[in-house]
Order: structure tokens, then C-alpha cells, then sequence
């Protein structure tokens, strides 16, 4: 997720504008940076994807309030470094190894453990894009896990811990979301969860 919160057409020209409000959980800190575009670690400040996702209108995503989150439970872990790659309205498919953004993905993690980092997690959140068309949802669950074996194997990592960020799927709304398929696991308990540490996101 490259973050949409705080991003509302305008009301006079329907242009997508952020808002620019910043909740306190997002506040840039002194020990928080982030791979910029150009590979170099800049301090982490909202809208933490403008720089990658560059064509849209990035808002707050879940980036600066995990950080801080590990921060305020450890004050002593020391820099905390975020490799942002998302780019919002991406379906799976086109993060699958071998395509553009998958290996971009690699490219610049590999970099941050070069310059002296060390992979710690991952946060993902992604999947509206694929509810559309029926094959797209019964193929996710299957593109899904691809994605994260190859992830962790390309990194080194197989022990990398996932944090999938998920907010409810509206079954009612979207009827080709089958409950049984891979799609569906993204409409866990972890709503109430999601609301409480990214209020404003939603």
C-alpha cells in the first residue's frame, strides 16, 4: 500500500489532494529514514511513497506508524530503516519474480543490506485491484505464496517475518470473492486490529 490516507478529490476540480494532516503515530523521528528512489537513505517523513509511487497522489500508509510502533517498544533498537516499493492499484501478477516491480523490489532490499542494514520484516498490504475479475481472485492465494517463497528465497531470508496488513472484504459488495479462496484470507480478524493502529488510513 502506497498510502491514500488523507486523499480526497477536490471539490472544485476533482483532482486527488492530500489532505495534509498528520496523525501523531506518523511524526517523522530521528532514528526513522527510508530508501528514497534514488537509493540513498533519507529521513522518513508522510507521505513516505512520493518519491515511488510519483504518478499518483500519495496520502498516509502504514510505513511511519510501524515504525514508530517499534520504536516506542524499543527505544533502544537504534535506526530504523524502510525500503518503500509500493505502488498503489498493482495487482499480484505484476509482483510476481521477474517482473518490473518484483525485481525493483529485490534490487533496492539487496541495497539497504549492502549499505549496512539487516532485513527485520516486511509489511504488505495490496489486493483491491484483484477482486475485479473472477480468475484474478481464485488465482491469488496461489500468486500470493509464490510471491513470498520467492521473496524470502531471493533475499536469503526464509525466516523473514510477513506482517499482511488486511482490512474486511465486503462479500455482500463484491460477489465473485469466494469465502474458501486465497483472496478471502485477507478478510481475517485483523479489521479491528488495522483500525486501531492506522486509524486514519482507512
Amino acid at each position: 500500500m502506497a498510502g491514500r490516507g488523507g486523499v480526497a478529490n477536490d471539490s472544485a476540480t476533482g483532482i486527488p489532494r492530500w489532505d495534509g494532516d498528520i496523525p501523531p503515530q506518523c511524526q517523522p523521528n530521528p532514528s526513522m529514514f527510508k530508501l528514497s528512489a534514488n537509493m540513498t537513505w533519507v529521513e522518513a517523513r508522510e507521505p513516505i511513497h512520493a518519491d515511488i509511487d510519483a504518478k499518483k497522489t500519495n496520502g498516509i500508509g502504514p510505513g511511519m506508524p510501524f515504525a514508530n510502533a517499534v520504536l516506542t517498544k524499543d527505544p533502544n533498537i537504534g535506526l530504523v530503516g524502510s525500503v518503500t516499493c509500493a505502488i498503489g492499484g498493482t495487482s499480484i501478477s505484476r509482483w510476481q519474480k521477474g517482473e518490473f516491480l518484483y525485481e525493483q523490489l529485490v534490487k533496492r532490499a539487496r541495497l539497504a543490506l549492502q549499505s549496512g542494514g539487516g532485513y527485520k520484516a516486511m509489511l504488505w498490504y495490496q489486493g483491491e485491484i484483484d477482486t475485479i475479475h473472477k480468475q484474478d481472485v481464485e488465482l491469488y492465494g496461489g500468486r500470493l505464496k509464490r510471491f513470498f517463497h520467492d521473496w524470502r528465497s531471493d533475499l536469503q531470508a526464509p525466516m523473514l517475518p510477513i506482517f499482511q496488513l488486511a482490512k474486511l472484504i465486503k462479500f455482500e459488495i463484491n460477489s465473485l470473492v469466494d469465502p474458501e479462496s486465497g483472496l478471502a484470507t485477507l478478510a481475517s480478524d485483523h479489521e479491528k486490529s488495522f483500525k486501531n493502529c492506522f486509524g486514519r488510513l482507512m
